[in-house]
């Protein structure tokens, strides 16, 4: 046990992680993982899921308003796929994106800050919940349409494989949406496309179990989404266990990076919350099995046994940092609420591009407020 405590790194065990289509192998079944790695991941996991908590008491307080869908739970499907990609690949998402954003390049003052409608925000106050974008590390989003991203991932790949230098392994873009939107016209014509021209196209489907307030079972007549690619391979992975995460994005992104073409990826995970602030998320499926879920299969949960059981922390180490992150948390809500909303000039702003190298802008010849009278002439 000593011996133990100066292991840098240790083994774990992921048998039972992985189901797969159309491959002869797939990940390994055990993995290696450093302390440094894995206190980066929990520490990533858990101002996740503080900044979500808060967002749903913000919301509460009436200081967040509009759409606003919550990702707590699936913490692990984020924070593994971040630590298995680079910055040069490419990442869309659907409009449960405050963790994706957080996890590529963000803060959580910026991300609550959008929320707030506030000028400091990820998107200046005029995107919001489902609209937030950071361009140098490769995040292209949230998108507001259910599925929408998806075409746009297929773009994204294209792009990676037209810049690819020959004989290197390409960058690959990924896109994630939901059980809900995996029966979607756009995704199938985006996975033929994609499977024609080798395209390096990871489709994620991230498997919560709920197509906003229908179930699986009663909206798709296929289960097993990690096989809807036909003719693409596909794995399913344990979305709750971030290692497991790790590790089957890591066989992803060399598969599809190696010019093998796209694949399909389904991560089995659950939401806490409903689909979004304005479903309670008990209509359709009960307070047991939300707390059953919490009790046996919690992402965190999971990182933190792990922790333990490695002897990489002990419990009071682990409710220290907790302690830390909840402060830290709370000192970035308080930076985003001394922010200000976007003044009336920042209106017209980001609508047409003069120039994408300077960032020049145009401005449309004329904007209509509700007060025709205070409408904006920008002809003259």
């Amino acid at each position: 046990s000593t011996s133990r405590m100066f292991m840098s790194s240790q083994t774990f065990d992921l048998s039972g992680s992985f189901e797969l289509h159309n491959f002869e192998s797939g990940p390994e079944s055990s993995v290696e993982c450093s302390k440094e790695e894995m206190l980066d991941m929990f520490e990533l996991m858990y101002t996740m899921r503080r900044m979500e908590i808060t967002c749903d008491n913000e919301y509460k307080a009436k200081n967040i308003r509009g759409f606003c869908h919550l990702y707590d739970g699936q913490e692990a499907v984020a924070t593994g796929i971040q630590n298995a990609f680079e910055q040069g690949d490419s990442w869309i998402t659907s409009y449960r994106c405050h963790c994706v954003a957080l996890a590529r390049g963000g803060t959580v003052s910026k991300v609550v800050g959008e929320l707030f409608g506030n000028i400091d925000g990820y998107s200046k106050g005029k995107g919001g919940s489902m609209h937030m974008y950071n361009k140098e590390h490769n995040f292209y989003g949230g998108a507001g349409i259910v599925g929408a991203q998806v075409p746009l991932g297929a773009g994204l790949a294209f792009a990676n494989k037209y810049k690819a230098k020959p004989g290197e392994p390409m960058n690959v873009a990924i896109a994630c949406y939901g059980d809900g939107a995996a029966n979607q016209g756009q995704i199938w014509e985006s996975a033929n496309m994609c499977n024609l021209w080798n395209l390096p196209m990871i489709f994620c489907i991230e498997n919560n179990r709920y197509g906003m307030g229908t179930s699986i079972e009663r909206h798709s007549s296929i289960s097993d989404y990690y096989q809807m690619g036909n003719a693409i391979p596909g794995l399913r992975i344990d979305g709750m266990n971030v290692l497991a995460v790790r590790e089957g994005m890591r066989f992803a992104k060399e598969y599809c990076g190696a010019g093998n073409g796209p694949m399909y990826i389904e991560m089995m995970t659950y939401r806490y919350h409903g689909h979004s602030m304005s479903d309670p998320g008990t209509t359709y499926r009960n307070r047991e099995e939300i707390a059953f879920t919490r009790s046996t299969r919690d992402p965190l949960e999971f990182i933190k046994k792990c922790l333990t059981e490695s002897e990489f922390a002990t419990p009071e180490e682990i409710k220290e940092m907790e302690k830390k992150i909840r402060k830290e948390v709370q000192a970035e809500v308080l930076k985003a609420k001394e922010s200000t909303r976007p003044p009336l000039e920042e209106l017209p702003k980001h609508i047409y591009a003069a120039n994408l190298e300077t960032l020049e802008q145009e401005y449309p010849p004329f904007i209509r407020m509700p007060d025709f009278e205070k409408s904006l002439d920008f002809s003259k």
